[in-house]
């Protein structure tokens, strides 16, 4: 009896080491546990044929022996390759929508789902991006915990009652219909609809600006079909400034071409002259502006004439700035 409980928990030990990404071998385990080589490799073979009959709760997570680690390690779909954790990892540090401690215990966790010996290769790679992290500032305590319990409301269709801190300092409170997340420079953005309004024009409000959230057992109903469309707003917007849809149509003559086509994600060429690029591009809202601008002398604005006439005055009132009044 003593001897079946012992077998089961060294056989549970060495299935939960392999699935936490480490290399065994036979020879290690066999003197790590105190028992003979063959009696490990009956373990191994129980636990290929449980992957085997259970290809449907494992995700067809095979036991393999690498011949380039001379040892047995587990492979599988939803096992998290080194490099795809770098690749992770990094995108995590440059968006900085955390703080440090927030993303120290990530990475933690993150890295429990790689190869053990790549652990500390990962750690020194990390350490000075990790060193110089410094998160954007937020209003709440818990931003991955509001996060879910907004994602929540809106898969539920709940809606909410929100305390906000807007750009100027001041408090407001607002009952508000869930809608969608989106996350863009830095900041998580809810999108919701004013409740008890016959509103169309969605909101937009910095998650990280809610201090407090009420949950209300009303609930609102919106048809598939007529669902806010996160996809087509990230496609048209800039830094998140709300307003009019628009198609514009500039001149470029930057280095990049391709640069402003990744960045309008609706942008096309659609005639070119030498170096001077004629580009259109369907847009929303007043951050269009604000990344043209950032272009400096390589962007000229042509259509529609009243958004060139809006970037002359914009630029007109710059150039003041620098010469005064």
């Amino acid at each position: 009896m003593v001897e079946t409980k012992q077998k089961k928990e060294r056989v549970l030990g060495i299935f939960y080491r392999l699935i936490q990404g480490e290399h065994v071998t036979l020879k290690n385990l066999s003197q790590e546990y105190e028992v003979s080589v063959k009696s490990i490799s009956r373990d191994m073979n129980e636990i290929k044929n449980f992957l085997a009959d259970h290809r449907d709760v494992t995700k067809n997570m095979e036991l393999k022996y690498s011949h380039e680690w001379k040892a047995y390690q587990m492979e599988g779909n939803n096992c998290l390759l080194s490099g795809e954790l770098l690749f992770v990892m990094k995108i995590l540090s440059g968006v900085r929508a955390i703080d440090k401690i927030a993303l120290l215990d990530l990475f933690d966790k993150l890295e429990r789902f790689t190869v053990k010996e790549d652990r500390e290769m990962l750690e020194q790679l990390s350490a000075k991006e990790i060193y110089h992290y410094q998160g954007v500032s937020h209003f709440c305590d818990d931003l991955i915990n509001l996060i879910w319990k907004i994602t929540n409301c809106i898969y539920k269709q709940k809606e909410i009652t929100i305390s906000y801190h807007k750009m100027d300092g001041s408090r407001i409170e607002r009952r508000v219909q869930p809608l969608s997340i989106i996350f863009s420079e830095f900041y998580f953005y809810l999108i919701a609809g004013s409740s008890g309004e016959n509103e169309d024009t969605p909101h937009y409000y910095r998650i990280d600006r809610i201090t407090q959230l009420t949950e209300h057992r009303d609930t609102f109903h919106i048809e598939y079909a007529d669902r806010f469309d996160e996809g087509e707003l990230r496609k048209k917007i800039q830094y998140m400034f709300p307003g009019k849809s628009r198609k514009i149509i500039f001149e470029f003559t930057g280095p990049s071409v391709q640069a402003i086509l990744d960045r309008l994600q609706t942008a096309k060429i659609i005639g070119k002259k030498d170096d001077k690029y004629l580009i259109e591009a369907e847009t929303y809202g007043t951050g269009i502006k604000m990344f043209l601008l950032s272009q400096g002398q390589w962007v000229k604005v042509l259509k529609p004439e009243s958004f060139a006439e809006e970037i002359t005055r914009e630029i007109e009132t710059m150039y003041k700035n620098y010469i005064g009044d």
